[in-house]
């Protein structure tokens, strides 16, 4: 079973020690945190948490503060914890994007399925915008494909299906990606010799007649 990371930053000692502790017993690896400053230095690739609590009322930078690097740095999910429960803190927190906000003091025990419920949504959250980077990598590379086609179809007199097949031949045969030629294509970086590559002997005619 994973064993998930949670940032907890705190300046109040007493509060931040009792909150790990009992984060600890419920299974959860903590990383602890007086001040926005120190949390940034716990903040690394290798220790990247994967939810963050965070008081709002931080001493030296705020917990809004800290909250808005720690999404643009990191792009890790909080929860916000304060002693004070009015609308403007809601707010605020729900306008930063925060997944709960939870009042002070804590019982460990009922925050817990608080704090399942985020992870829960944060994994989500994280397959959504993989599943969005996933597509706009897989729409760029559609048209840096279709754009080499073209300029093959242009330079050769070719069909496009044929400029497909001979480009994937030429991928094949040089253990090369298609992206990756069809990029020094558009960049027109890279000639390439189509020739053994073309199926119809008129357009291998009209290639060599080019070259």
């Amino acid at each position: 079973m994973t064993q998930f990371t949670i940032l907890l930053v705190e300046d109040d000692r007493l509060i931040l020690h009792t909150i790990a502790r009992g984060l600890r017993g419920a299974g959860y690896h903590i990383l602890e945190a007086g001040s926005g400053e120190s949390a940034m230095q716990l903040c690394t690739e290798e220790s990247r948490p994967d939810l963050a609590l965070l008081d709002m009322r931080l001493t030296g930078m705020s917990g809004i503060d800290f909250a808005r690097w720690l999404k643009e740095t990191w792009n890790v999910p909080f929860l916000f914890l304060s002693a004070y429960n009015d609308t403007e803190i809601v707010t605020d927190a729900a306008a930063l994007g925060a997944l709960g906000y939870l009042v002070k003091p804590l019982d460990i025990p009922q925050i817990l399925p608080s704090i399942r419920t985020a992870l829960q949504r944060a994994e989500e959250i994280q397959k959504l915008q993989q599943t969005e980077i996933d597509l706009c990598n897989a729409i760029k590379t559609s048209r840096t494909i279709s754009m080499a086609i073209g300029l093959l179809m242009q330079q050769f007199g070719i069909g496009s299906d044929e400029a497909f097949d001979a480009l994937r031949a030429y991928c094949r045969s040089n253990r090369k990606k298609v992206i990756d030629v069809a990029e020094q294509i558009v960049e027109k970086s890279l000639g390439i010799d189509l020739s053994p590559h073309l199926k119809n002997c008129a357009a291998r005619q009209r290639l060599k007649e080019k070259i």
